[in-house]
């Protein structure tokens, strides 16, 4: 059973929800309507947060399910944690300043390298051993 990866997918898409929540309020507060998606900075901000996520979620959840299948569920979960840190951080920094997304967008990122990467070389080391 996969439990703390489980945990973890739960914990990503709660943050991901929780980024679309803001998004509605940024909308409100800074009078940005539906479908429109720019026209204030501060919204523009929000709004690039939460679809950079969306983006990087198809990278992140088969890869952190992949290395969990493969490798370990703790680990994979430990990398998962990770990932969701580095979210929260580009979030919390590039909603103030988008020059200071940087740090949270290299945790993030490196954390999926490493589940992409590991679940690579468990996968071609299984289909060598037979």
């Amino acid at each position: 059973m996969y439990h703390f990866t489980a945990i973890v997918t739960v914990l990503a898409l709660l943050l991901y929800f929780y980024m679309s929540i803001l998004v509605g309020q940024a909308r409100g507060k800074f009078g940005i309507k539906a479908p429109a998606t720019t026209g204030n900075a501060e919204f523009e901000r929000v709004f690039r947060v939460h679809m950079n996520t969306l983006e990087w979620l198809p990278i992140f959840l088969p890869a952190l399910w992949l290395f969990a299948i493969y490798v370990s569920d703790a680990i994979a979960a430990l990398l998962g944690l990770a990932w969701i840190v580095g979210r929260a951080m580009y979030m919390t920094s590039y909603t103030k300043a988008a020059e200071k997304r940087g740090t949270g967008f290299g945790v993030q990122a490196l954390a999926a390298l490493a589940l992409l990467v590991g679940a690579l070389i468990a996968i071609v080391w299984r289909m060598l051993q037979g």
